[in-house]
């Protein structure tokens, strides 16, 4: 990261309330942990309970954890709009993380479709 960089991202924190920051804090730590290290995901869910109380990062990785089959490149930018949408907009916790899940599960129901169509053969 250049200077420039930093003394950016120096002023949006410093713009940001504490908790703001807390979530951008666990949003750069979330971009660090799904890079690829793990062989080919599985292609079965894998059951997951949404715990009560859930922040919404968690919930990302619950549900890249949940859906292992999933591209998170694909799905990434669709759940950095919605994180974006509860941080700076103020869309409430459970209200994203319903839309994060109606995301996930449809991106997994677009996959098994893809999949029916070509064929076990590719």
């Amino acid at each position: 990261m250049g200077k420039l960089e930093e003394r950016q991202l120096r002023a949006v924190l410093e713009a940001l309330t504490d908790a703001e920051v807390v979530s951008v804090l666990d949003f750069a730590q979330y971009l660090r942990d799904r890079r690829p290290t793990a062989p080919k995901p599985s292609t079965e869910i894998v059951e997951i309970p949404r715990p009560e109380d859930e922040s919404v990062i968690a919930a990302i990785r619950r549900l890249t954890q949940t859906y292992p089959m999933l591209d998170r490149g694909t799905v990434f930018n669709e759940a950095s709009s919605l994180m974006t949408r509860h941080v700076v907009q103020g869309e409430s916790r459970e209200d994203t993380i319903d839309r994060l899940e109606a995301l996930f599960q449809s991106r997994y129901t677009s996959l098994q479709a893809k999949s029916a169509s070509e064929g076990p053969d590719t």
